[in-house]
């Protein structure tokens, strides 16, 4: 009997090691991982680079306190401010506590201008942002709050879509909108470009701070290196994870410098938060990432899959409702039990993952091959045609 607390409900597979876009069971069974730790591992397993990074590191330094200057770090938040929007970054540990540091941004920000009670967040609501007491109430879902009272108070929701009630939730005390330009957890929704557009104009006029959560679909998983490049907008806020560390534990949260004025020493801290160790691995992802033409392949890759998927939900209505995503951020809508059809993903050797709303979560490493690609539209074609409707 497992020793662990019962909080997740694990699937009884277990992997031996992973190379590129497969991983290998203890059983000896091969399969094509399209989890990839929920869009973590962005370069795939056993990533030959990243290797070599983390072992050259290691024999250097793990970990020094933010007492110091640490170098790894120092190159790492000049090379994203430089390729960015952002003129200053904080590293965390995970995208949980990198959201929950946008947050303590945006209202310490408002109250550095002497509005301390402008400290109310604008959400989505059934979005995710994390699991921390603040997160899970921020993201409005009944689910993920259940059992975690009393209530983390300062957030406010609107239904996704739902202009009119986004427009009469902002007060007086509203200092922030934060939402993912794709819901990741939420069922693969993309907001549209018109509507970050206009997000933006609300935040401008209202005078608040835009926070774009690109924990999931950021760091080249759209595309671009943000999903919210597709609207050309220009956030306040953008906390990151993730695809950042290729599998590594790394959160950052980018901002202006007309925000990143607001943090003074003792403002905020993390104890591992931008570790030599992780900043080298981080470098490392961006060395990739940053190649000429490596995120236009993951634009013509993910056009093909979708364009493939697309043509397996016309030859199957009754099974695929909706054909989602941006990028390589991937989710099919079905109209029946989502589980199954995952399990028999599964079954033919496919690891996906659910999301909202029915939704069956597709995640390949950003450095997928078309063969791979191909092999998986093999198998949901397969899948497809083995489901009774």
């Amino acid at each position: 009997m497992s020793a662990l607390v019962k909080n997740y409900n694990r699937r009884r597979i277990a992997f031996k090691k992973g190379k590129g876009s497969f991983l290998y069971s203890t059983t000896g069974k091969k399969y094509l991982d399209f989890v990839q730790g929920i869009a973590v591992n962005s370069l795939g397993h056993s990533n030959s680079k990243l290797i070599k990074a983390i072992q050259k590191q290691s024999k250097k330094v793990w970990h020094v306190s933010n007492a110091f200057v640490i170098p790894e770090g120092e190159r790492l938040a000049y090379r994203l401010k430089s390729k960015t929007f952002a003129d200053n970054v904080i590293f965390q540990n995970s995208g949980a506590e990198a959201t929950e540091a946008a947050i303590k941004i945006a209202r310490r920000y408002f109250y550095s201008l002497g509005k301390p009670n402008k400290n109310r967040i604008l959400c989505v609501k059934n979005s995710f942002h994390g699991r921390t007491l603040a997160t899970i109430f921020a993201s409005g879902s009944k689910k993920m709050t259940e059992g975690f009272g009393p209530r983390v108070n300062g957030f406010d929701h609107f239904d996704f879509g739902n202009h009119k009630s986004l427009k009469k939730k902002i007060s007086k005390n509203t200092a922030a909108i934060m939402v993912e330009p794709v819901m990741g957890e939420g069922g693969i929704k993309v907001i549209p470009h018109w509507c970050l557009k206009e997000l933006r104009k609300i935040c401008n006029k209202k005078k608040i701070l835009l926070i774009l959560d690109e924990v999931q679909c950021g760091v080249g998983r759209s595309g671009k290196f943000f999903a919210f490049e597709y609207a050309n907008v220009k956030p306040d806020i953008v906390p990151i994870a993730k695809g950042i560390g290729g599998g590594f534990p790394i959160g950052a949260v980018l901002m202006t410098k007309k925000v990143a004025s607001c943090m003074v020493p003792g403002s905020h801290g993390s104890t591992f938060g931008g570790n030599p160790l992780a900043m080298s691995v981080g470098n490392a992802v961006l060395d990739q990432i940053f190649k000429k033409g490596f995120l236009k392949n993951i634009q013509k890759i993910s056009k093909y899959f979708h364009k493939e998927l697309i043509k397996i939900k016309n030859d199957y209505p009754k099974i695929i409702k909706d054909v989602r995503g941006l990028g390589l951020l991937i989710g099919l809508k079905l109209f029946n039990n989502q589980t199954n059809f995952i399990k028999k993903l599964e079954n033919n050797k496919l690891l996906t993952i659910k999301a909202a709303e029915n939704v069956v979560r597709i995640l390949p490493p950003l450095n997928v091959s078309k063969i791979e690609v191909d092999l998986a539209i093999k198998i949901i074609r397969r899948v497809c045609k083995q489901t009774k409707v």
